[in-house]
């Protein structure tokens, strides 16, 4: 289940601050949102499945770090990427 080329460079493009930035953590946390989308949606059906629910924790835990970068760091960078990717409700 992993991201499509098209996919990933178009929601690089969304999130990029300047061109070719592919590291900077509004990147890699829409990157990591799609993973945890699919995820979740395979989990649905595959209930069973405790090594792809241990990928998942392991990538909400590091959405979570970067998350936790950006609210430390650079304040409205963080209000910004949560509004854009509705990850508060």
């Amino acid at each position: 289940m992993p991201l499509t080329i098209e996919k990933k460079q178009e929601l690089i493009g969304k999130h990029q601050k300047h061109e070719g930035d592919t590291g900077s953590p509004e990147v890699q946390v829409a990157l990591l949102t799609e993973r945890i989308n699919d995820l979740t949606e395979h989990l649905k059906i595959h209930k069973k499945d405790h090594a792809c629910r241990r990928g998942l924790l392991k990538m909400v835990g590091q959405r979570r770090r970067l998350l936790n970068y950006l609210s430390k760091r650079h304040m409205d960078r963080y209000r910004a990427i949560v509004d854009k990717l509705e990850l508060r409700k």
